[in-house]
């Protein structure tokens, strides 16, 4: 069966209307004979004018982003959000997903469970010791997020009288003050808190602020080249966000300038490499999750924007089926048609039959299908798609672009998740361009791996679209203003909630929208601070175990049992390897085994060369996409390494890791 082949996958999350949100008399006569300039809230009962002032009073203020939109610059934000309007009569959901309002204190309970430091308030849940291993490699400002959380959870649970007590936040944290107050000077010297002050203050100034205004007439400056900007991801987020000034961050929130143009910014090159999302192994990422949510939360409330985690009712929903399927379901029911795969197929199909019919299409993606078309389609797929009897060549382009997002809409639960997609709107609110594209870099390390997976490819096509704006006109606004209502607004949070934001969350989340296209390759690096830290808690961990006396006749049984092994089956060449040399091994490869030594200059990718060099066979047709170099052990669990990594340097931050070439993911 042919139907999946060459295509790429994507999938889609969108606006979902309840019913009282639903445009009354939704027929296509009414529809046509309703102004656009009166339809463009659906049912709401503001008008444009009173959106405005009603914008200015909102929480989005402080941005300025409303006073500097003019209608035609929205247009394609309000016709998309029209459309959906006009198509949810039909298609809406029998079981909806309802936000659940959290009882005092249950969201920072549920933040210190999702943090893994959930037995700092509950004695069965798990190992303290481990929580005080993770404790001790925060850094400042991520300490006093987990610190107001542990406090209000104290305070809570001595109200209700609960027989266990949270312990003292001073006893908690006691211990990592004191160790880091004795070696602040060694790991912290002047020149690099200098380094650090002059690196924040240089942002305040330099950084161009993030206008939410879009105009029409300004996006053709989005081709002109602007001024790179380095990100820096050795220093925590929050730590630099701290070394501003109180003032500075106020001033910052007032008065914006209309600026349109997004900057280059650059992540400098590091010599130890640089990690992307997949390139570690699933207990690293699991310590990864950990911190970024830390992270961020540390870096929300020195910014002065509330973090709150929503939480779903869970309900029963469909378990089969292609439209109205949990993403996990869909997936799961789709990885036994095809093992291994990482997105919805239908998506994979959808797109693959857009990009088909070229996306040079004017208005592609902005342009509906015909709603009775569509909908005809959708139920047809239904009962075809997976005997692969569906007659795609009836699909118009158009159509296939409609379905894509009707999919979006249909989710259970929004792409960007429930518990974060009101993170995700709030970056808006954050003062600078750069902490902003911070927040978003950390908020797309909490996403689940399926959302996750599936985002990234979703971005990538969108790209692609933008590629061809010279024909098919959807520029970068274009395509942020159409997507921006799929992705961002989510029923379940209540109708009343969403007529009153919809107008002033519109241009914020539609330049959310922007910076997630324009930055998604940045989006999906893992901040080095942050694989420091889990390098850190692996060696302390490690420390941890070896004075466990279990533990160590363990180990001692295994090296023995090794060493035994090794000693049988290892050539006089694998002997001890000099000083300078490590000793890399390719099991998949015909040449198994080399001694390498270590230059300035070597790099991840000079060693994947050399052994491609001396293949044999079939083995001569690999490339070098196709293998990598991976870090395995000593102070990280398994790492992928990007072929820019010189070695030296990662040798000796990793002394003790083994060297293997394989293939990803195998």
């Amino acid at each position: 069966m042919n139907w999946l082949s060459a295509s790429p996958g994507v999938v889609l999350t969108a606006y979902h209307p309840s019913s009282n949100n639903a445009v009354a008399g939704s027929n296509a006569k009414e529809s046509e004979e309703t102004p656009l300039s009166s339809r463009r809230s659906g049912q709401y009962t503001m008008n444009h004018e009173n959106a405005k002032k009603s914008t200015e009073r909102s929480q989005f203020d402080h941005s300025g982003s409303q006073d500097s939109l003019d209608e035609l610059s929205m247009d394609d934000y309000w016709k998309e959000l029209e459309n959906i309007h006009e198509t949810s009569e039909n298609n809406r959901r029998e079981q909806e997903v309802v936000v659940k309002e959290p009882d005092e204190g249950e969201l920072e309970e549920e933040w210190l469970k999702e943090a893994g430091l959930s037995n700092l308030f509950d004695e069965s849940a798990g190992d303290s010791l481990d929580s005080m291993v993770f404790l001790s490699t925060l850094t400042r400002t991520q300490t006093a997020a987990v610190r107001k959380r542990v406090e209000t959870v104290s305070q809570t649970l001595r109200k209700k009288n609960k027989p266990y007590q949270v312990p003292d936040v001073r006893d908690i944290f006691r211990q990592q003050s004191d160790s880091k107050e004795k070696v602040s000077g060694e790991s912290e010297p002047s020149s690099v808190k200098a380094r650090e002050k002059n690196e924040a203050q240089d942002e305040v100034k330099d950084d161009p602020e993030f206008s939410h205004g879009i105009s029409e007439k300004t996006s053709l400056l989005e081709d002109m080249p602007v001024s790179e900007t380095d990100l820096n991801l050795e220093i925590s987020f929050a730590e630099q966000a701290a070394n501003l000034k109180d003032g500075s961050i106020g001033e910052m929130c007032k008065g914006k300038e209309d600026d349109t143009q997004l900057p280059n910014f650059r992540l400098p090159k590091d010599k130890t490499g640089t990690t992307k999302i997949g390139d570690l192994a699933p207990q690293d990422m699991k310590k990864v999750y950990s911190l970024a949510l830390i992270e961020l939360t540390a870096l929300y409330d020195l910014l002065g924007t509330e973090f709150k985690q929503q939480k779903a009712i869970k309900v029963k929903m469909k378990d089969s089926g292609l439209f109205g399927v949990p993403l996990s379901v869909l997936l799961e029911q789709d990885q036994k048609k095809v093992p291994g795969t990482r997105i919805p197929l239908i998506f994979h199909k959808l797109i693959s039959e857009i990009e088909e019919a070229k996306l040079d299409t004017e208005g592609l993606l902005r342009i509906p299908g015909v709603a009775a078309r569509v909908k005809g389609l959708c139920q047809e797929l239904e009962a075809k798609f997976y005997e692969g009897t569906f007659n795609w060549e009836s699909v118009k382009q158009h159509d296939a672009a409609s379905l894509l997002k009707l999919f979006i809409r249909e989710l259970p639960q929004p792409l960007l998740t429930v518990e974060y997609l009101k993170a995700f709107q709030d970056v808006q609110n954050l003062p600078t361009k750069k902490h902003q594209l911070q927040a978003l870099n950390l908020l797309v390390l909490l996403l689940p791996e399926t959302n996750r997976d599936t985002l990234k490819i979703l971005l990538e096509f969108l790209q692609r679209v933008i590629d061809h704006r010279d024909k098919n006109k959807m520029t970068l606004n274009n395509v942020a203003m159409v997507m921006a209502p799929n992705l961002f607004t989510f029923h379940g949070f209540g109708s009343k909630t969403i007529e009153q934001s919809e107008f002033a969350m519109a241009a914020g989340t539609a330049n959310v929208m922007r910076f997630m296209i324009k930055y998604q390759k940045l989006l999906w690096t893992i901040p080095k601070f942050i694989v420091n830290q889990v390098r850190k808690q692996n060696t302390a961990c490690q420390k941890k175990e070896k004075k466990d006396k279990a533990m160590k006749k363990l180990l001692k049984k295994m090296a023995y049992d090794k060493e035994k092994y090794e000693k049988q089956d290892k050539s006089p060449n694998d002997a001890d390897v000099p000083q300078g040399v490590i000793r890399v091994q390719a099991p998949h490869l015909s040449k198994v085994s080399m001694a390498i030594q270590l230059t300035e200059e070597l790099k991840a990718s000079d060693i994947v060369a050399r052994f491609l060099s001396q293949q044999s066979g079939v083995a001569q047709a690999l490339k070098k996409e196709e293998v990598f170099l991976y870090e395995i052990g000593g102070n990280i669990g398994e790492r992928c390494l990007d072929n820019d990594t010189y070695m030296k340097d990662l040798y000796q931050l990793n002394p003790n890791a083994e060297w293997v070439i394989k293939f990803k993911n195998n």
